[in-house]
């Protein structure tokens, strides 16, 4: 299998792999406190983003189907980095994924979510071939879940009390879409 022609580009931005030139600007996002409200960890220091950077770059594209694809997410216009995608490969024999993105909330409200998760489900559609794409959220993260929704993909379950999460039972909206439902959506 061979990677998608990198860099992938939108009307507005490019999705990229990761660089070491990233770390001051993915340090700037993923120390925000409420970038991380709905995550599993919390706002990393600048020695913690190193490691995370380390473990995203130069990673072969076939290790999404072991350690799944996270990429860059960039203002083409300023060449800023606003957040990062993933994609990671659930069941190669079923051929399901899961797709995930967390932006810079001085970014949302823009678009941009909607145009990087495009690009995902178009990677994980067409170039993996995938059959069924499922996103998850918190349900009180009220903007993951209306981009779920906006990219089509509708909400298959609501689990009521799944998991410990910051130390209380949390929820979890589960969304998904099928390649059937991608190729014959208007646009």
């Amino acid at each position: 299998m061979s990677p998608p022609p990198y860099p992938m580009e939108t009307d507005r931005l490019t999705i990229r792999p990761f660089t070491v030139d990233d770390l001051d600007a993915l340090h700037g996002i993923q120390s925000k406190r409420e970038v991380t409200t709905y995550l599993y960890w919390d706002p990393r220091s600048r020695d913690e983003v190193v490691e995370v950077l380390a473990s995203r770059t130069d990673r072969p594209f076939e290790e999404v189907y072991r350690k799944g694809l996270a990429l860059a997410v960039v203002v083409r216009d300023t060449n800023t980095l606003i957040g990062d995608v993933s994609l990671t490969v659930l069941s190669r024999e079923h051929a399901q994924g899961e797709i995930g993105f967390v932006l810079d909330p001085d970014q949302q409200g823009r678009g941009y979510g909607r145009e990087a998760a495009t690009v995902l489900l178009r990677l994980g559609f067409e170039d993996l071939e995938l059959h069924r794409l499922i996103g998850r959220c918190d349900p009180r993260n009220v903007p993951s879940w209306r981009l779920l929704e906006r990219l089509g993909m509708r909400r298959e379950a609501h689990f009521r009390e799944s998991e410990i999460f910051r130390g209380e039972w949390g929820d979890e909206y589960v969304y998904a879409l099928l390649a059937t439902e991608w190729r014959s959506a208007p646009g």
